[in-house]
């Protein structure tokens, strides 16, 4: 086996979960298929499949956050997403299905977007069969690709036979799918969930761009071409940013058309949080633009979907007395679709805060140290106490001891490593990780003397905030969940026999 997937145990929980994210997905394509099939154009398709998507997407979301948990821990370059075509593969799916899941709740309220909803799902179906191309046809190059073989061409023809069997159904069906419902304002969630749609598409068709262009390139040409981070970290962070205050903002505005007034004070808490975020982040010495934005928008979506879950417990507090904790508690029993919703909203809003921040503040510097010897790095003084080594079953393990200082206290010790595979020619690093909610000391061993440990050469990272990607990730999974969870209803009142003999 592949000793990188020897090396942690979420090797253990991202599969299985990804797989569930996968085949879960070919249940609301199943059912749009036999919508179309069947003439049944309604939402009744939509209602029957709609928590099998959102635990297929849950499942999705739960793996890739372990995925990149995994790539943190393990890989040793301090990073966690490299938009490795595997990788992209799995988030192309996860955001054509986001853009599904927000979509055919216009469908329900208002009756749109049939033709919208019923692509997204068939393309979320085709990006499964493509992120299993990818994996398992050997055609690129990934630490997520295990095989190599023929198999391709049969994943290639079924891609081509489900989308033109799906695209002539379509054709077939569209004149049922055009007499619909139409936009009454600008100024309603209906119109925000058009805009997420439109963004979460141009997303996906740039990741999938940017995945598929170096395949075609050298299919065609015999070139081989480099599509790297650069390239999806320019075109895709706008779009990042832009979705982040649609967050905020959808929560707030209402179906159909929104009250100015009630929409203005709705709006006030949001922007107050926004601009003071934005100027505390100038003041304190940012300057990256998209960072900016980021930090700022984030704060006006958290605070805005914050902010309805108290509007609604005081609403409820007021309506049917009895305390907060109660409120509050009816609240989001009485509708856990939608709070649920917030819930996630927050999680992926505390994993855009950690990938922001420690993407703009991270501060690395690599150092070769003696025995005895320092290297500090922010707060942090990680000193050189020596070499160690230790066979276990399956490897051998060379790590440095390396003692940590927080402002001159003594906090702990790390042991950064290499590990040595029979299988395997060169050593394959472990680092080794020191996590605060505010920021990750993260060390790898790269090299070291062969003769004597006398010196080890290591990179030394402090990222900011990293550990709320992995809180965020964990929340957008427990939202969708409970928002799916079976409703617990009061129970029926009892109307006595002999009362009724006597209204009789």
């Amino acid at each position: 086996p592949n000793p990188l997937l020897q090396n942690h145990p979420l090797m253990a929980v991202h599969p299985p979960f990804l797989y569930l994210g996968y085949v879960g997905m070919s249940v609301p394509f199943s059912f749009a298929i036999g919508a179309l099939l069947s003439g049944r154009l309604d939402d009744a398709w939509v209602r029957a499949s709609r928590k099998w998507t959102v635990f297929a997407w849950a499942m999705l979301s739960l793996a890739i956050m372990a995925g990149m948990w995994w790539s943190y821990e393990v890989l040793g370059w301090g990073g966690y997403w490299a938009w490795d075509p595997v990788e992209n593969a799995s988030f192309m799916l996860w955001l054509t299905a986001t853009a599904f899941l927000h979509s055919v709740m216009v469908q329900e309220r208002r009756d749109m977007l049939q033709v919208w909803n019923l692509s997204l799902v068939i393309s979320t179906f085709l990006l499964t069969i493509l992120g299993t191309f990818l994996t398992r046809s050997g055609v690129i190059s990934s630490v997520h690709a295990f095989t190599e073989g023929t198999i391709g061409l049969y994943f290639l023809s079924f891609i081509a036979f489900v989308l033109i069997f799906s695209l002539a159904l379509l054709a077939g069906r569209s004149s049922e799918l055009r007499k619909h419902g139409h936009l009454d304002s600008m100024l309603s969630r209906e119109t925000v969930f058009l805009v997420n749609n439109l963004l979460l598409t141009a997303f996906t068709f740039t990741v999938l761009l940017g995945t598929l262009f170096p395949l075609v390139a050298e299919a065609v040409r015999g070139v081989k071409v480099t599509v790297g981070a650069p390239f999806f970290n320019r075109m895709t962070v706008p779009i990042m940013v832009a979705l982040l205050f649609l967050m905020g903002v959808g929560p707030m505005l209402p179906w159909r058309v929104a009250n100015v007034e009630e929409l203005k004070r709705k709006l006030l808490v949001p922007t107050l949080a926004m601009i003071v975020t934005l100027g505390t982040a100038v003041v304190l010495g940012m300057r990256d633009f998209w960072g900016l934005l980021a930090f700022a928008f984030a704060a006006f979506a958290l605070s805005g979907n914050i902010q309805e879950y108290v509007r609604g417990t005081a609403a409820r507090r007021r309506a049917q007395g009895g305390g907060w904790l109660r409120a509050f508690g009816g609240l989001i029993n009485a509708n856990p679709r939608r709070y649920g919703g917030y819930f996630a909203h927050i999680g992926l809003i505390l994993a855009a805060i950690g990938i922001t921040a420690s993407t703009v503040f991270r501060v690395e510097r690599q150092a070769t140290l003696q025995v005895g010897e320092s290297v500090t790095i922010g707060e942090y003084t990680v000193r050189f106490d020596g070499m160690r080594g230790q066979q276990e079953p399956q490897r051998f393990v060379v790590g440095a001891n390396m003692t940590v200082f927080v402002d001159g206290r003594d906090v702990g010790t790390l042991f950064p490593r290499l590990n040595f595979y029979r299988m395997s020619a060169e050593p394959i690093a472990t680092p080794a990780v020191r996590t605060r909610p505010d920021n990750d000391l993260y060390l790898t061993l790269l090299a070291f003397n062969e003769q004597d440990g006398s010196t080890a050469t290591l990179s030394v990272i402090v990222e900011p905030l990293v550990g709320w990607i992995w809180v965020g990730g964990v929340m957008v999974t427990i939202g969708a969940l409970f928002g799916i969870w079976p409703r617990r209803r009061a129970p029926a009142p009892v109307v006595s026999r002999k009362r009724t003999a006597g209204v009789a």
